[in-house]
């Protein structure tokens, strides 16, 4: 997938400046960016650096008050205190609402603030009347109480804003030993705000996380018999298999005529690769499989059956798509490790599995390679490129580590460079050949 689609606000600033050069017209300029759904006109005026400027100024504004309200809180009359704070959050909203009809980023930026109050009042008349012995709970209402914005307006940031708070008291509900059974509400708003609104990656990678974590916990609650943040050999074989079906659902966002669609598509796949190859790195050594031989045995058997629902959505999503097959093949592996592990002990199983890591490393980045050569899609080249470089220099640190050792690694290294930087250049020139012709 073209990572173009990452950088398509870029790409309408480059057009302005042709434009400007008079290398095409103003109309060829808003034709491509139409093809990239961005609008051309209103990428010339704010850049995503001077809203969050914006955004963080209106935070530290917020922070300074609360601060200065806190130093004096004491000295406060008491009914003061709360009719106060209810006053200036309810007074920040409604300012908000006046100047959202005409400006909508600054009304966003006003419901920020607003939020902000709204999270000071809660803590802050908490300790007052001591309501609550819960911590949790306050960062709790804090979310939910921001939210009803964030779905109003359809903004990202606020929507941000709110699941952020819901992280939060998630790993702290989590960590005090308490079910955060509210939190798919959130995980909800957030998919909603994603389809309904404007493009956002950070929201979507946010999202993503958020989701993954949820679902991590649930397992975890239901193998430990109680609710912890612990985490589990089995949690790994779940996160490979939610990475699968994130593969495939982006080539089934792909399929979309949505620009939007295609785009998320593109990050989607990008950062499934980027940590599928740091998890391969992770387990190109033998004390993770070690570790998860050890651990893995025949009453983690609903593992299995967990793992074959996965594989269904994954295969579910895929379908029709050009990623079927492997979708099916790699969860098919994933199962088969897990019952290996299990049910059989085998004499330097670990040493086994970090061979075959190491070799579907090294294939992993000659095949990225390759297809980054074939597409003209640098980003696959460098990194297939990375990969073999990696996993190259963690073996000779981890098996030779002598001076005839690093002398033939260093050898490989340049061999392996020069041999692509040459492939490289053919290819260009055979496709500047065919182009001619």
């Amino acid at each position: 997938m073209r990572l173009i689609r990452l950088l398509k606000n870029d790409l309408a600033r480059e057009a302005s400046d042709w434009v400007d050069d008079e290398l095409i017209s103003r109309q060829q300029a808003e034709a491509i960016c139409q093809r990239y759904d961005v609008d051309f006109h209103q990428a010339q005026n704010h850049s995503l650096g001077y809203r969050v400027l914006i955004a963080l100024g209106l935070l530290f504004m917020g922070t300074a008050l609360i601060i200065l309200i806190g130093a004096n809180w004491e000295d406060i009359p008491r009914a003061l205190r709360m009719w106060g704070m209810i006053a200036l959050t309810v007074s920040t909203q409604s300012f908000a609402v006046f100047r959202y009809r005409s400006n909508e980023s600054a009304g966003v930026g006003l419901f920020l603030l607003g939020n902000v109050f709204f999270g000071a009042s809660i803590i802050l008349i908490a300790q007052v009347y001591h309501l609550g012995e819960h911590m949790p709970d306050g960062i709790f209402w804090w979310a939910l109480g921001s939210l009803p914005f964030a779905l109003i307006t359809r903004s990202v940031w606020l929507m941000l804003f709110s699941l952020v708070l819901a992280l939060i008291w998630f790993f702290v509900e989590a960590h005090m030993g308490f079910n955060p059974s509210a939190f798919p509400v959130f995980l909800v708003a957030a998919c909603f705000v994603l389809v309904v609104s404007r493009q956002s990656i950070l929201l979507l990678l946010s999202t993503v996380f958020a989701l993954f974590v949820y679902i991590q916990y649930q397992f975890t609650q239901y193998w430990s018999h109680h609710f912890s943040l612990d985490i589990w050999a089995a949690n790994a074989f779940v996160s490979a298999n939610l990475f699968l079906a994130t593969y495939a659902l982006s080539h089934r966002l792909r399929m979309s005529a949505a620009v939007k669609a295609q785009d998320y598509a593109a990050v989607l796949s990008i950062w499934v690769l980027r940590f599928a190859l740091l998890g391969l790195l992770i387990m190109s050594f033998e004390t993770p499989w070690r570790e998860l031989a050890e651990e893995m045995n025949p009453s983690h058997t609903s593992l299995l059956y967990v793992l074959c629902a996965l594989m269904a959505l994954g295969v579910m999503l895929a379908l029709n798509t050009a990623r079927l097959r492997l979708v099916l093949l790699l969860n098919m592996g994933l199962i088969g490790l897990a019952a290996v592990l299990m049910f059989y002990s085998v004499p330097d199983l670990a040493t086994v599995l970090q061979v075959l890591s190491n070799i579907a490393l090294v294939v992993t980045g000659i095949v990225l390679i390759m297809r980054g050569i074939q597409r003209g899609i640098s980003h696959y080249f460098f990194l297939g490129v990375l990969s073999l470089l990696l996993t190259a220099l963690l073996r000779y640190a981890d098996l030779i580590g002598d001076y005839l050792g690093g002398a033939l690694l260093f050898l490989f290294f340049s061999a392996l460079l020069l041999g692509s930087a040459k492939y490289w250049k053919s290819q260009q020139i055979a496709q500047e050949s065919t182009d001619e012709n």
